[in-house]
């Protein structure tokens, strides 16, 4: 069989993949455009993609057996057409939970604990004019007591919660759909959230009812010296709302995620006056090495289980 990895870049040059090669040819492509997508697959048997769509057109023009998505979320495959066709798809599920759980803490320990302000002190040399032992020029707090709203409690939501619990949090959650009703944890309104809550962070999927969820009238609610954390999809904030907020408010932004991604140049949050009061990260949620690791492992089981 010919196996393609059509997006290969997207696993990060550190991921060894010589073991695919029982299954026959391996080829890989770092990047691809969708243009040149149907040519690199022509002879293929199974791709493995990331981001590269693979749609009606594609479908049709190739011989596609088996199609692996190196991810969980299966939004750039037409599944229901490559369902009509006979075509396998499968995805990896629950690989990234602790590599995102983890991230949704650094992000929020860099606000509470100011590391950045006082790291910056001591590699600029000015501890060492210091008349006493000690800097405090910049109030830092304690996760102790906080409240630590979650907006999405499934499986990386409740993670977040319990550790959050171990340090002595107080965990409400919001349940975008409804219908998640869990007895651990309080379930608050959006808005009785958005207006209590010391941290927030955002684990839920993009959909129709969380597109723009968070915007300018609710973001207004938030309490000064609040700390929300998008972990979950870009687009369930507004953006051009949040950078507005940013700088009318003692709030504070992590974000993992954003709306369209690469970053656009003239993005709103590369122009806000108030930079300290947010981190954006490049998408790096899912991608720990281990998290990687287990992808890539996923991906191997998937088409073995298909082989056999």
């Amino acid at each position: 069989m010919k196996v393609v990895f059509i997006d290969f870049d997207t696993l990060g040059c550190d991921i060894d993949i010589r073991r695919f090669e029982e299954f026959g040819e391996v080829v890989t492509y770092g990047k691809t455009k969708y243009e040149q997508t149907i040519d690199r697959l022509k002879n293929a048997d199974i791709v493995i993609t990331n981001k590269v769509v693979i749609d009606k057109a594609v479908i049709d023009a190739t011989n596609l057996k088996l199609i692996c998505v190196a991810a969980t979320g299966m939004n750039n495959i037409d599944l229901e057409y490559a369902s009509q066709k006979g075509i396998t798809v499968k995805n990896v599920k629950g690989y990234s939970t602790a590599s995102v759980v983890q991230l949704t803490f650094a992000l929020a320990l860099h606000f509470v604990q100011k590391i950045d302000y006082y790291s910056n002190y001591t590699k600029s040399g000015k501890w060492c004019e210091s008349e006493i032992f000690a800097n405090l020029d910049v109030p830092f707090y304690e996760l102790e007591n906080k409240k630590w709203g979650i907006i999405g409690l499934g499986e990386i939501g409740k993670k977040v919660a319990s550790i959050a619990k171990a340090f002595d949090c107080e965990v409400n959650y919001y349940s975008t759909s409804g219908t998640n009703y869990n007895t651990n944890y309080n379930m608050l309104t959006l808005e009785e959230l958005l207006k209590t809550s010391d941290i927030i962070s955002i684990h839920a999927p993009l959909n129709n009812t969380t597109k723009n969820m968070l915007n300018y009238t609710n973001l207004e609610l938030l309490k000064n010296g609040a700390i929300v954390l998008n972990l979950g999809r870009g687009g369930i904030i507004n953006e051009n709302d949040m950078a507005k907020i940013i700088d009318t408010k003692d709030v504070y932004f992590g974000i993992d995620v954003l709306e369209k991604e690469p970053m656009l140049r003239n993005h709103p949050l590369l122009n806000i006056q108030n930079k300290e009061q947010i981190v954006v990260t490049p998408h790096i949620g899912w991608a720990s090495i281990e998290a990687r690791q287990r992808l890539v492992e996923g991906i191997f089981k998937n088409i073995k289980e298909y082989v056999l």
